[in-house]
């Protein structure tokens, strides 16, 4: 599912429940989500969603590696990269 189909979803189940909002209007909240979310893990911040999971961010150390392609070694720096932990009903809906 991409973003424009998430929207559709989102959007759909909105009507289902009576809620009157137009498509360009749910895009915008997606959006609004979605940037609440980067934000809260840039500022170092854990973003929990009880029972879907947790967003957070792990620090990579820097490394050393290899080219592939040249078995040369190179230095790969220090990352900070996104991490997700599934909440109890997130596992439970797909087991």
């Amino acid at each position: 599912m991409n973003k424009n189909e998430l929207v559709v979803k989102v959007w759909e189940a909105a009507k289902g429940k009576e809620v009157e909002i137009s498509k360009g209007d749910t895009a915008k909240l997606v959006d609004v989500v979605l940037d609440s979310i980067i934000g809260a893990l840039k500022s170092g911040e854990e973003v929990r969603l009880v029972g879907f999971g947790t967003f957070g961010v792990a620090e990579r150390k820097a490394s050393e590696g290899r080219n592939p392609r040249t078995g040369e070694k190179i230095q790969i720096p220090a990352s900070k990269q996104p991490k997700f932990k599934a909440g109890k009903e997130l596992r439970d809906a797909l087991n």
